[in-house]
C-alpha cells in the first residue's frame, strides 16, 4: 500500500497566489486550513466526454472516489504551468497537450484549504495512468456525471468545480 509523505513540504500562499510561506503535507491535511496551491486539469475528448480518475484506496483525502483527471500540489519553489505539466505526465502519461486556464479559487473543506488553479484541455490520444497514483480511470459522458451527482461517487471538490465551470455556462 502507498501512502501519501506527509513531510512534503507546500508552498503557503495567500489567495492571490502569492508565496507567503511553507509547511508540510502533514501540517496542511491536518484541518490546520493553511491555504496551498493545487493544479486541476479537466480533460475532454473530442465527442465531450470526461476523462476522470479514480482516486486509491490508500488516500488521505477522498479515498475511492472519481475526480478530476489531474490534481496535484504545487511543489515549493515551482510555478502552476510547471506543476500541471508534472502531474499530467505522473499522473496520465500525457506530455502533449494544450492547456486553457479557467481561473482560480479557494476550495475549503473539513481538513484543508486548496487555491485552485482549473485548467482544461481536449485530448484526443492515448491515456496511461499511473499504477502508482491512482486506481484507474475513463471517460463519463456529461449524463453520466449529472447522474452521479451527490451519491457519494465523485469527490466534493470535482463536484463543486465541475458544476460552477462547466455545468452552469
Amino acid at each position: 500500500m502507498n501512502m501519501d509523505n506527509k513531510q512534503e513540504i507546500f508552498p503557503l500562499v495567500d489567495e492571490e497566489g502569492t508565496v507567503i510561506g511553507s509547511a508540510t503535507r502533514g501540517e496542511c491535511h491536518s484541518g490546520s486550513k493553511l491555504l496551498h496551491p493545487v493544479v486541476h486539469l479537466h480533460v475532454f475528448n473530442s465527442q465531450g466526454q470526461v476523462y476522470l480518475q479514480r482516486r486509491p484506496d490508500w488516500k488521505d483525502i477522498q479515498p475511492g472516489k472519481w475526480d478530476t483527471a489531474v490534481g496535484g500540489h504545487i511543489d515549493y519553489g515551482e510555478n502552476p504551468t510547471d506543476a500541471l505539466r508534472r502531474e499530467v505526465r505522473e499522473e496520465l502519461g500525457i506530455t502533449h497537450f494544450t492547456p486553457r486556464s479557467l481561473g482560480k479559487y479557494v476550495f475549503e473543506s473539513k481538513k484543508e484549504r486548496e487555491l485552485v488553479y482549473v485548467n482544461t484541455t481536449i485530448y484526443d490520444g492515448v491515456i496511461s495512468p499511473s499504477t502508482e497514483e491512482l486506481a484507474g480511470g475513463r471517460f463519463w459522458t456529461i449524463d453520466e456525471i449529472r447522474a452521479a451527482l451527490g451519491k457519494d461517487v465523485l469527490t466534493p471538490n470535482f463536484e463543486s468545480e465541475f458544476s460552477r465551470f462547466f455545468l452552469n455556462n
